[in-house]
């Protein structure tokens, strides 16, 4: 005898599990994969060794484009101070355990970051209470705050465009809490021969530095596909640079060379 299937406010719960799965763009298999790391997210030589030698190029690129682009409104702000962000509310989405969202908080911004895996937001929160930093973190997803109604300054999707399930929707949703006059950026993969042999084979099975599996090629991102995302959500171009590490240097730094990492600002017109 074959047992009725179970249901969720009436609906089977396979095609419920199916709709929620339709209704947002987070991949549950990236999402368990990074919630594994826990405390190693803040172990500047472990798994995300790579990510904290290219922080301080994304921060200072960050500082710049964002202090310049809000220079003209009405509170004056210097790019180059130490508080070039004052007052800017910024969304960072996939925000990890805060990499990102902690430098940018120091330089005054009022950061809200968002993660769907609760064990990063946890250490996340740790970390920052610790560091003695105020920053609205969550465990929900872009869509949870699209429906809530949220608007932001600035719209941050830093190396996690490549990780959802469905790019096109994902910068929709993040594109419809830039408010006008605001800015989205995003950092990502180029996806080229060049990028497969860098950064996957060669940063992922040669040099380590970050776990095997941590990216798909497939999932990499042009600059045209992106700019045709961010234009069709309503969002003008403002700047694009590649990302490259120096191995002389041993440091990340800005570069035309697009072909693996890059960076690409938009901005919704006022």
């Amino acid at each position: 005898m074959q047992m009725p299937a179970q249901q969720v406010n009436g609906i089977p719960a396979v095609e419920s599990q199916q709709k929620r799965r339709r209704d947002t763009t987070i991949d549950p298999e990236e999402v368990a994969r990074f919630d594994q790391l826990g405390a190693q997210w803040w172990d500047f030589n472990g798994p995300m060794q790579a990510l904290h030698k290219f922080n301080p190029v994304r921060v200072a690129y960050l500082r710049e484009l964002l202090g310049r682009h809000f220079l003209s409104e009405v509170q004056p702000r210097d790019w180059r101070s130490e508080t070039a962000l004052q007052g800017l509310t910024i969304l960072d989405i996939g925000c990890g355990a805060g990499i990102l969202a902690e430098p940018l908080a120091r330089l005054g911004a009022r950061m809200t970051a968002i993660d769907p895996a609760r064990r990063n937001i946890e250490v996340a929160r740790d970390h920052a209470i610790k560091a003695g930093l105020a920053i609205d973190y969550r465990c929900t997803s872009a869509e949870a705050l699209v429906a809530e109604g949220a608007i932001f300054d600035v719209v941050l999707a830093m190396e996690v465009i490549e990780h959802v399930s469905d790019v096109g929707k994902f910068l929709r949703q993040a594109s419809v809490m830039v408010r006008p006059g605001g800015m989205l950026v995003a950092a990502t993969l180029n996806r080229t021969l060049k990028s497969f042999a860098f950064a996957i084979v060669g940063a992922e099975y040669v040099l380590r530095w970050v776990p095997p599996g941590t990216h798909k090629w497939s999932q990499f991102v042009t600059p045209l596909e992106l700019t045709k995302a961010l234009r069709g959500a309503g969002l003008h171009i403002k700047d694009e640079t590649g990302v490259v590490y120096d191995p002389i240097a041993a440091k990340w730094r800005l570069s035309h060379d697009m072909d693996v990492n890059y960076i690409m600002a938009a901005y919704r017109p006022s």
